[in-house]
Protein backbone atom coordinates (compact mmCIF):
# COMPACT_ATOMS: atom_id res chain seq x y z
CA UNK A 1 0.00 0.00 0.00
CA UNK A 2 1.15 3.23 -0.60
CA UNK A 3 2.46 5.74 2.40
CA UNK A 4 -0.05 7.87 2.09
CA UNK A 5 -2.74 5.65 2.78
CA UNK A 6 -0.72 5.37 6.32
CA UNK A 7 -0.30 8.88 6.71
CA UNK A 8 -4.48 8.95 6.61
CA UNK A 9 -4.78 6.21 9.14
CA UNK A 10 -2.35 8.21 11.44
CA UNK A 11 -5.01 10.97 10.99
CA UNK A 12 -7.98 8.31 11.49
CA UNK A 13 -5.96 7.46 15.07
CA UNK A 14 -5.91 11.48 16.04
CA UNK A 15 -9.42 11.95 15.17
CA UNK A 16 -11.40 8.98 16.55
CA UNK A 17 -10.89 7.00 19.82
CA UNK A 18 -10.97 3.49 20.26
CA UNK A 19 -13.66 1.93 18.09
CA UNK A 20 -14.54 2.96 14.20
CA UNK A 21 -17.04 2.22 11.67
CA UNK A 22 -16.46 0.99 8.31
CA UNK A 23 -18.79 3.89 7.71
CA UNK A 24 -16.40 6.53 9.13
CA UNK A 25 -13.50 4.77 7.64
CA UNK A 26 -15.20 5.10 3.88
CA UNK A 27 -15.70 8.63 4.84
CA UNK A 28 -12.17 8.92 5.85
CA UNK A 29 -11.28 8.04 1.99
CA UNK A 30 -10.30 4.44 2.07
CA UNK A 31 -11.39 1.83 0.07
CA UNK A 32 -13.18 -1.65 1.38
CA UNK A 33 -9.85 -3.17 -0.21
CA UNK A 34 -7.63 -0.98 2.06
CA UNK A 35 -9.65 -1.39 5.27
CA UNK A 36 -9.10 -5.27 4.94
CA UNK A 37 -5.54 -5.01 4.27
CA UNK A 38 -5.17 -2.81 7.51
CA UNK A 39 -6.95 -5.68 9.06
CA UNK A 40 -4.62 -7.95 8.17
CA UNK A 41 -1.66 -6.19 9.19
CA UNK A 42 -3.05 -5.23 12.45
CA UNK A 43 -3.67 -1.83 12.07
CA UNK A 44 -7.51 -2.14 12.61
CA UNK A 45 -9.06 -5.18 14.67
CA UNK A 46 -12.44 -6.34 13.18
CA UNK A 47 -14.74 -6.44 16.60
CA UNK A 48 -18.42 -7.25 14.56
CA UNK A 49 -19.62 -6.86 10.83
CA UNK A 50 -19.06 -2.97 9.99
CA UNK A 51 -16.96 -1.98 13.30
CA UNK A 52 -12.87 -2.09 14.34
CA UNK A 53 -10.96 -1.49 17.08
CA UNK A 54 -8.01 0.94 16.13
CA UNK A 55 -5.32 -1.72 17.17
CA UNK A 56 -2.77 0.44 15.77
CA UNK A 57 -2.93 2.97 18.35
CA UNK A 58 -1.43 0.57 21.14
CA UNK A 59 -4.23 1.51 23.32
CA UNK A 60 -6.20 -1.12 25.52
CA UNK A 61 -9.04 -1.96 25.18
CA UNK A 62 -11.62 -0.57 28.51
CA UNK A 63 -12.19 -2.82 30.73
CA UNK A 64 -15.96 -3.58 29.49
CA UNK A 65 -14.93 -3.82 26.32
CA UNK A 66 -17.47 -7.10 25.68
CA UNK A 67 -20.75 -4.89 26.44
CA UNK A 68 -19.45 -2.18 24.21
CA UNK A 69 -18.65 -4.30 21.47
CA UNK A 70 -21.57 -6.87 21.91
CA UNK A 71 -24.10 -3.54 21.46
CA UNK A 72 -21.81 -2.64 18.52
CA UNK A 73 -23.07 -5.83 16.63
CA UNK A 74 -26.80 -5.37 18.03
CA UNK A 75 -27.63 -2.19 19.10
CA UNK A 76 -30.72 -4.30 21.03
CA UNK A 77 -29.07 -6.54 23.26
CA UNK A 78 -28.79 -6.16 26.54
CA UNK A 79 -25.67 -7.46 29.21
CA UNK A 80 -28.07 -9.61 32.20
CA UNK A 81 -27.79 -11.79 34.52
CA UNK A 82 -24.73 -12.50 36.28
CA UNK A 83 -22.15 -10.64 33.64
CA UNK A 84 -24.83 -7.14 34.25
CA UNK A 85 -24.08 -8.25 37.92
CA UNK A 86 -19.82 -8.66 37.37
CA UNK A 87 -19.86 -4.90 35.31
CA UNK A 88 -21.71 -3.05 38.08
CA UNK A 89 -19.08 -4.65 41.12
CA UNK A 90 -21.80 -7.01 42.94
CA UNK A 91 -20.12 -10.30 41.62
CA UNK A 92 -16.06 -10.43 41.41
CA UNK A 93 -15.10 -12.88 39.24
CA UNK A 94 -15.97 -12.34 35.67
CA UNK A 95 -18.50 -15.34 33.86
CA UNK A 96 -16.81 -17.86 31.70
CA UNK A 97 -19.17 -16.67 28.74
CA UNK A 98 -21.02 -12.62 28.34
CA UNK A 99 -25.14 -13.23 29.23
CA UNK A 100 -26.64 -11.34 26.75
CA UNK A 101 -30.36 -10.82 26.38
CA UNK A 102 -32.53 -10.11 23.24
CA UNK A 103 -36.35 -9.92 22.34
CA UNK A 104 -37.60 -13.45 21.50
CA UNK A 105 -38.07 -12.17 17.77
CA UNK A 106 -34.38 -11.31 17.40
CA UNK A 107 -32.03 -13.13 15.55
CA UNK A 108 -29.53 -11.12 14.65
CA UNK A 109 -25.99 -12.40 14.24
CA UNK A 110 -23.92 -12.13 17.40
CA UNK A 111 -20.71 -14.05 16.44
CA UNK A 112 -17.80 -11.76 18.41
CA UNK A 113 -14.57 -13.27 19.24
CA UNK A 114 -15.34 -13.63 23.06
CA UNK A 115 -17.93 -16.50 24.40
CA UNK A 116 -21.85 -15.05 24.83
CA UNK A 117 -24.65 -17.29 26.20
CA UNK A 118 -27.74 -15.74 24.74
CA UNK A 119 -31.17 -15.70 26.57
CA UNK A 120 -34.88 -14.89 24.61
CA UNK A 121 -37.08 -12.67 26.89
CA UNK A 122 -40.68 -11.69 25.67
CA UNK A 123 -41.00 -7.85 24.60
CA UNK A 124 -43.29 -7.57 27.45
CA UNK A 125 -40.17 -8.68 29.75
CA UNK A 126 -37.58 -7.63 27.71
CA UNK A 127 -37.61 -3.81 28.52
CA UNK A 128 -37.86 -4.37 32.16
CA UNK A 129 -35.05 -3.01 34.04
CA UNK A 130 -32.90 -1.42 31.37
CA UNK A 131 -30.41 0.90 32.24
CA UNK A 132 -27.98 3.02 28.97
CA UNK A 133 -24.40 3.07 30.27
CA UNK A 134 -22.08 5.64 28.59
CA UNK A 135 -18.52 5.43 28.31
CA UNK A 136 -15.91 7.62 26.28
CA UNK A 137 -15.70 4.43 23.85
CA UNK A 138 -19.23 3.81 23.31
CA UNK A 139 -22.68 2.81 24.60
CA UNK A 140 -24.24 -0.23 26.12
CA UNK A 141 -27.57 -1.61 27.63
CA UNK A 142 -27.35 -3.20 30.91
CA UNK A 143 -29.85 -4.58 33.52
CA UNK A 144 -30.45 -3.10 36.64
CA UNK A 145 -29.14 -5.31 39.92
CA UNK A 146 -32.53 -6.30 40.79
CA UNK A 147 -33.44 -7.28 37.64
CA UNK A 148 -30.33 -9.44 36.94
CA UNK A 149 -30.37 -11.18 40.37
CA UNK A 150 -34.81 -11.94 39.34
CA UNK A 151 -33.12 -13.63 36.63
CA UNK A 152 -30.49 -15.69 38.04
CA UNK A 153 -32.89 -16.63 40.80
CA UNK A 154 -35.82 -18.15 37.87
CA UNK A 155 -32.87 -20.16 36.46
CA UNK A 156 -32.35 -21.40 40.49
CA UNK A 157 -28.20 -20.41 40.63
CA UNK A 158 -26.18 -20.35 43.97
CA UNK A 159 -24.89 -17.06 43.40
CA UNK A 160 -28.65 -15.12 43.29
CA UNK A 161 -29.67 -17.01 46.58
CA UNK A 162 -26.27 -15.49 48.51
CA UNK A 163 -26.58 -12.07 46.55
CA UNK A 164 -30.08 -11.73 47.66
CA UNK A 165 -29.22 -13.03 51.08
CA UNK A 166 -26.86 -9.55 51.17
CA UNK A 167 -29.09 -7.79 49.77
CA UNK A 168 -31.90 -8.14 52.00
CA UNK A 169 -29.78 -5.78 54.94
CA UNK A 170 -30.45 -2.81 52.18
CA UNK A 171 -33.67 -1.60 52.65
CA UNK A 172 -34.19 0.24 49.67
CA UNK A 173 -32.59 -2.21 47.12
CA UNK A 174 -34.97 -5.45 48.46
CA UNK A 175 -37.97 -3.64 48.24
CA UNK A 176 -36.46 -2.76 44.52
CA UNK A 177 -36.27 -6.61 44.53
CA UNK A 178 -39.65 -7.10 45.48
CA UNK A 179 -41.50 -5.07 42.85
CA UNK A 180 -39.26 -6.96 40.25
CA UNK A 181 -40.53 -10.12 42.01
CA UNK A 182 -43.81 -9.37 41.79
CA UNK A 183 -43.86 -8.48 38.44
CA UNK A 184 -42.24 -11.50 37.11
CA UNK A 185 -44.64 -13.86 39.19
CA UNK A 186 -41.79 -15.47 41.62
CA UNK A 187 -41.96 -13.50 44.60
CA UNK A 188 -42.38 -16.84 46.47
CA UNK A 189 -38.65 -17.56 45.33
CA UNK A 190 -37.43 -14.80 47.28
Amino acid sequence: MRSNTYDRMENVYSKFKGYIGTKELLGEGFTNRQIAFMAKEGYLEKVCHGYYWLAGKNEDKPSDYKCIEVCLSDPRAVICMNSALYYQGVIKVEPEYLSVATVRTDRSLLSMNFPITRHYFSVSNYSVGIRKKETQYGCYNIYDIERSICDLLRLESDIAVEITNNVKNDEEQYRRLLKYAELFQMRQKL
